[in-house]
């Protein structure tokens, strides 16, 4: 018996013995990593590979962060994930992203991870530094480390204030050159393009004929033009046709960001003339596509249902403007006018408007409350309700949600195939709590989750196919993330292992901040970020670079990848 054998040995063989084991666990285990082909093996999944390609039985192998082998693969894994029952897809990519400074403060961006997201483009209202700044930005994310990967634009009001300031005035030609080169810079040190924000103040006083010269900068970097439309109402119409001359003058890519019809006198009928002026503007050549989020509120701030003018000396002039009485009270008709572009007019009255944070003790006992309710209860006009509340939150900005658009309407934009999916919400900087910008809506915890499970799975408005097609490949092509985006070998291996069956965003307008269910495991770059619906603490995420990127050394030929 071995017992007895042990025991006719010498004192310090048996010594010897324990540490002689381990030395040959230890030579297993490097014997077994040496004969793996693969870093992982995800087996027996059903792999919907991002082309729109009908689904497939695969093994998916992965090495160095890539994809190695799709198919039947006999190679083994230094792990294996077996996906029987489950669902393999790209790792999904948020097109209206608002991640730029929270990431700073904490990279893990949980509540973006747990919705399947792998990659996010920031930046409607540009980087959270001046041009010259980006690089730095960039290395920061890099050095600290981040859980996903994330690009942002450069916003084209940043170069107009860095020039002119924050006011409504006439720029020159001169200015002009000099905000072109600020947006050169933003592209050379990797912006994806340029943004704006032409809805709000101050950078709705920027003209049409800024916009196409600063698109002319960005053109030769390869750059596209982002934008949250100079009106998404009843104006709708000629906010897309001047997306269009940016396009085609500075020839240019163009990206309407959240497409929608947020203006309830028009709902399911202008939606059918905005695809129709998109339609027919791609037939004669012009780059313009959109994405949107699936829900039929919009979330901002309560400074959307001021007028513009109120602002055009500046912040501090509008805000000692709006609480003038007198000043009030011509606002007062102006935003009840039909014709006024303000988010009053376009959610159909202040019963539409809810308010969500209010950044105020006095006032939280409101929240879920719409301003037609919150006047009731305070004996104020609720245009006075909302108002006060704005001005008494700063520096803070107090944010409510606008029941703008009907479902129908949704639905007729997503089935367009040149839609692709944005969530406009941020990272959370913990998980659990409303995303960095403050605002508790649940898109930002079941955008991506929602599209599977109410769009494909319960209603049929898209097939799986389609549905992550717009999710993964059509958003890497819009801002060029080359090796994203399929499942294809030698690209980027950014993964989605999710239950189709039971999929569900669990968020909704009275808990935002619920995390999805049937997402079982997300890789970035090969690395397993989410397992088994918790975040691992990993950091894996790469900075994207935009097409004018020049980096002087560089391991991969394609920096944007």
């Amino acid at each position: 018996m071995r017992t007895q054998i042990v025991r006719k040995m010498p004192f310090s063989i048996r010594l010897i013995l324990p540490s002689l084991a381990a030395v040959l666990l230890i030579m297993a285990a490097v014997t077994v990593q040496a004969s793996a082909d693969y870093d992982l093996v995800i087996r027996n999944g059903t792999v919907v590979d991002g082309s729109g390609r009908q689904a497939t039985r695969a093994d998916v192998a992965i090495k160095a962060g890539r994809f190695a082998k799709i198919g039947e693969v006999s190679g083994r894994g230094l792990r294996e994930i077996d996906a029987r029952g489950r669902h393999v897809s790209p790792g999904w990519i948020d097109m209206m992203d608002q991640s730029g400074e929270v990431l700073l403060k904490n990279g893990l961006a949980a509540n973006k991870l747990l919705m399947g997201v792998t990659s996010a483009i920031g930046g409607e209202g540009g980087t959270p530094v001046p041009a010259e700044g980006i690089q730095g930005y960039f290395q920061a994310l890099e050095q600290q480390g981040i859980s996903l990967n994330f690009g942002i634009y450069y916003n084209a009001f940043q170069a107009r204030e860095a020039v002119v300031g924050d006011a409504d005035v006439a720029v020159s030609d001169a200015d002009i050159a000099a905000m072109q080169q600020h947006m050169r810079t933003a592209m050379e040190a990797g912006a994806v393009g340029m943004s704006s924000a032409a809805f709000y103040p101050p950078a709705s006083f920027m003209s049409t004929r800024e916009l196409v010269e600063l698109g002319k900068a960005i053109a030769p970097y390869g750059g596209i033009y982002a934008a949250h439309m100079r009106d998404e109402s009843r104006n709708l119409l000629a906010a897309i046709e001047e997306m269009i001359t940016v396009g085609e003058q500075a020839g240019i890519p163009v990206e309407i960001f959240h497409f929608k019809n947020a203006y309830a006198p028009h709902w399911n009928k202008t939606v059918h003339l905005a695809i129709e002026k998109i339609e027919s503007a791609r037939q004669r050549g012009v780059d313009i596509a959109a994405d949107q989020y699936p829900y039929v509120a919009g979330g901002t701030g309560i400074d959307a249902t001021v007028p513009t003018w109120v602002f055009a000396e500046g912040l501090d002039k509008g805000l000692e403007r709006l609480a003038d009485p007198e000043v009030r009270e011509q606002l007062k008709a102006e935003i009840m006018d039909p014709h006024s572009d303000r988010m009053v007019a376009n959610s159909g009255g202040w019963e539409n408007i809810v308010l969500v944070r209010a950044y105020n003790p006095d006032y939280e006992q409101y929240e879920g409350m719409n301003f037609l309710e919150i006047g009731a209860a305070l004996g104020l006009e609720p245009a006075d309700a909302a108002w006060n509340i704005m001005l008494e939150a700063r520096p803070e900005r107090a944010y409510a949600l606008y029941f703008m658009m009907s479902e129908q309407d949704v639905q007729t934009i997503m089935r367009q195939p040149w839609v692709s999916i944005g969530s406009d919400a941020g990272a959370a900087p913990k998980l659990g709590e409303v995303d960095d910008i403050g605002l508790p809506h649940p898109r930002a915890y079941g955008t991506f989750p929602r599209i599977i499970a109410r769009y494909v799975r319960d209603q049929g408005l898209l097939t799986l196919e389609e549905a992550v097609r717009k999710m993964t490949s059509l958003p890497a092509s819009r801002v060029k993330l080359e090796h994203r985006g399929t499942i294809s070998e030698g690209n980027w291996a950014d993964v989605v292992i999710f239950d189709y069956d039971n999929i569900q965003d669990n968020a909704t307008w009275e808990d935002p901040l619920l995390t999805p269910s049937g997402i079982d495991y997300v890789l970035v770059n090969g690395q397993v970020v989410v397992e088994e619906g918790r975040h691992s603490g990993k950091r894996p995420g790469m900075v994207l670079y935009g097409p004018g990127h020049r980096a002087a050394d560089t391991d991969d030929p394609a920096p944007a990848s």
